[in-house]
């Protein structure tokens, strides 16, 4: 038995809210990085290398959940924009070994800054506890969706 029209509310369905908000999130992301010189797309491989790490370019497509070709594409693009180096695998001579460039550590502080600007506007109308249990509430959706998937 279908339910009447009237009773579809997806404002209502955390998962369809999250769904939007992420899709908006993401273009406020990229607006707000741009001045850094950086986009969200690159922020896994950030992360992923922020300490001086060294990986190869098919751990960080697992890093970052995504497949070979997008992860090469992206570090193309990374190289060209000067955020990483190659180095040749000591252990491997098929593979690299990729690392963050002294421009890309420069960047990060100022990404982290302007992370936190947005999510400060964004968040502006929630009270610091508020604030606290969305970030907890989230994480716990985050947590199940991963372990879920497969």
């Amino acid at each position: 038995m279908n339910k009447p029209l009237s009773q579809w509310r997806p404002e209502t369905m955390p998962a369809l809210v999250i769904s939007r908000l992420g899709k908006l999130l993401m273009k406020r992301m990229d607006d707000s990085l741009k001045s850094v010189g950086v986009t969200t797309a690159q922020l896994p491989v950030l992360v992923a290398l922020k300490n001086g790490e060294r990986l190869t370019q098919k751990a960080l497509a697992e890093f970052a959940d995504v497949e070979q070709p997008s992860m090469a594409q992206l570090l193309a693009r990374m190289e060209r924009d000067n955020l990483i180096q190659r180095e040749p695998s000591p252990t491997d001579g098929r593979s690299s070994l990729i690392a963050l460039t002294d421009h890309a550590h420069g960047l990060l502080e100022p990404g982290r800054d302007a992370l936190r600007l947005l999510d400060a506007e964004i968040c502006a109308d929630l009270t610091p506890k508020e604030h606290a249990t969305l970030s907890t509430l989230l994480a716990r959706v985050a947590a199940r969706i991963e372990k879920t998937a497969d």
